[in-house]
């Protein structure tokens, strides 16, 4: 059973990672609130939780992908509660791990409503199986990265790129400072790298 995962990350969507470790790519599932803290590209280490996916009459085998071991077990604890499986956990966790554990130990219901498929009933459920058994938890330091480490990131990713493409390195810097001007808040290299050429257009 693969406990962990790690090499290069080579492609990130809405919900899902692609790591390549040399030998073979892995397809990793990732909460929201884990995938916002990482990197477009780079080197990564996931820790995986497993479970067999039920589709009609087939059991597929899936993973979850966490970057710390406690974000892992947190994820078990929440899906021991009835009526809770990996997917639906999988859809709540778009809130860091410490403030959805930190809402289960004070009860916050409302809260807890806002995550992503809870309801009202689901909420108390939740409180009612895990107040008090996962205040631990509340202490993962799991904040999402700020918008000026993430801009610096995609700016030093997007340079890369251009240079491998052949442009010169005042011709990068224009670029760059040119679509910033424009496009000061960046989520994502290739959102970047397509403001980078309408300017240019």
């Amino acid at each position: 059973m693969i406990c962990k995962i790690k090499g290069k990350l080579v492609k990130k969507s809405d919900n899902r990672v692609v790591v390549d470790t040399g030998n073979f790519s892995y397809e990793v599932s990732v909460p929201k609130a884990v995938l916002s803290r990482l990197g477009e590209t780079g080197e990564t280490e996931l820790v995986i939780y497993h479970y067999l996916s039920i589709d009609g009459n087939r059991a597929l085998p899936a993973m979850v992908g966490f970057l710390e071991e406690l974000e892992k077990d947190f994820f078990e604890k929440f899906i021991s509660v009835s009526g809770v499986g990996p997917k639906a956990a999988l859809r709540a966790f778009d809130k860091p791990v410490s403030v959805i554990a930190r809402a289960i130990e004070d009860g916050d219901l409302q809260f807890l409503t806002t995550l992503a498929g809870i309801g009202k009933q689901k909420a108390r459920q939740i409180v009612a199986h895990l107040q008090g058994k996962v205040g631990r938890f509340a202490l993962i330091k799991d904040e999402s990265k700020s918008p000026a480490v993430l801009n610096c990131q995609v700016v030093m990713q997007a340079k890369e790129i251009l240079r491998r493409l052949q442009y010169s390195s005042k011709e990068i810097e224009d670029m760059v400072k040119n679509a910033l001007k424009h496009k000061p808040q960046i989520d994502t290299t290739e959102d970047f790298l397509n403001e980078i050429y309408k300017q240019r257009g």
